[in-house]
């Protein structure tokens, strides 16, 4: 059987367009970002300068990357660990851990693999 394979090529032209795009709309947005705002994390009141500026981040307040209006109304700018922090409190509170973990949801595994232990080991003795 002869299959036809797909044009991998193409994939990584398609991929590679697709990475060199973003990349450009990040350059851009970061650009008005910075004239926009102080360079001062929003978070912790961190003060950057030319030197260490590539550790300040451009944050997007609802998420979503393509979202960027021309007054910056999305962003805030953040330094990498503020960043860090604040899509992990994110990633967390969509998946649903910190509702979990405050007893909102019911559990998430209901079986008890151990429950019938002690009738078990019991059959077990001579």
């Amino acid at each position: 059987m002869n299959r036809k394979r797909p044009d991998t090529d193409s994939f990584d032209n398609i991929i590679a367009e697709s990475r060199r795009k973003s990349e450009a709309r990040g350059h851009a947005y970061r650009e008005q970002a910075l004239k926009l705002y102080p360079w001062i994390c929003g978070r912790c009141s961190r003060e950057f300068t030319r030197e260490n500026l590539h550790e300040l981040t451009v944050h997007h307040r609802d998420h979503n990357h393509d979202n960027n209006p021309p007054d910056g109304s999305n962003w805030e700018l953040l330094c990498l660990y503020c960043h860090d922090n604040e899509h992990a409190r994110y990633l967390e509170k969509s998946s649903g851990t910190e509702a979990r973990a405050q007893g909102r949801h019911k559990p998430v595994s209901t079986h008890k693999p151990f429950a019938d232990l002690q009738t078990l080991l019991k059959d077990k003795k001579p």
